[in-house]
């Protein structure tokens, strides 16, 4: 299968989803709840995406590990949620994408206040670095609730490319400005403010470190708790479906249901 991927994607890029099964598409889907709510001309314009994708960007297994068919499209799939409106050009800055088959540990010198280094060693489960690579690792279905670590690094890639990852990517010419940053700061300061004092959060604490991981795990969010998300940021909500495209939420679907 992973010889046949190749030739598939070795067609041009114009050439139809159909190159690749229909067998192999419906059960790489099937295991990604965060498709399931999309509706069927979005699912079509994703598998366009994600069909070129694999025919433009590069996959390396790291610690050996060999990438099946099957993960190299789930990868691709939930890598172009974030750029379903923008298309592939929100990732023209880098090719290639590394996957770990679990989390991994990077080495870091790290100079304290007082202009001592020291070597800091950090577990992670992806990194995304400004023109690549794109470093995930792979989680088969049935992780964390809510967490997408494909969605997560994407996002901060499409971060990138205006500058450094800082929470406000490059916003299509209809949206405002002033209207994004005004919904995510007060969605952050108010994150902040609950992770301080020690209050439940809808979103993964981790997302208070900085704008651009509160960034990155609010559209982890958008696409795999989209109501929760909905409920409580309903401003930073409305501005990733405005940059993203599409409304993934139950009321959404319910609206386009028969």
């Amino acid at each position: 299968m992973f010889a046949a991927l190749r030739r598939w994607l070795s067609r041009t890029p114009d050439a139809r989803d159909d190159d690749i099964p229909a067998a192999l598409w419906a059960r790489v889907e099937a295991g990604l709840p965060c498709l399931h709510g999309l509706p069927a001309e979005t699912r079509a314009r994703l598998r366009d995406l994600a069909r070129r994708f694999l025919a433009e960007k590069e996959f390396h297994g790291a610690r050996g590990m060999v990438l099946s068919d099957e993960i190299m499209l789930s990868i691709a799939l939930q890598a172009c949620l974030p750029i379903l409106r923008v298309g592939l050009e929100g990732y023209r800055h880098w090719v290639g994408i590394v996957v770990y088959p679990g989390d991994f540990v990077v080495d870091r010198e790290v100079m304290d206040e007082d202009g001592v280094v020291h070597n800091d060693h950090h577990t992670l489960l992806g990194e995304a670095w400004d023109g690549g690579p794109v470093i995930v690792s792979w989680a088969p279905a049935g992780g964390p609730a809510g967490v997408n670590v494909v969605i997560h690094e994407f996002a901060h890639t499409l971060d990138m490319l205006n500058g450094a990852a800082d929470g406000f990517p490059p916003l299509p010419a209809d949206m405002n400005r002033h209207a994004w940053a005004q919904a995510f700061e007060a969605a952050y300061e108010d994150l902040c403010a609950r992770v301080d004092h020690g209050m439940p959060t809808v979103l993964d604490p981790y997302a208070s470190e900085h704008p651009a991981e509160f960034f990155a795990v609010a559209s982890e969010a958008f696409f795999e708790r989209p109501d929760a998300l909905r409920d409580t940021y309903p401003a930073v909500y409305a501005q990733l479906g405005a940059l993203f495209g599409v409304d993934p939420s139950s009321s959404s679907v319910a609206s386009t249901t028969p």
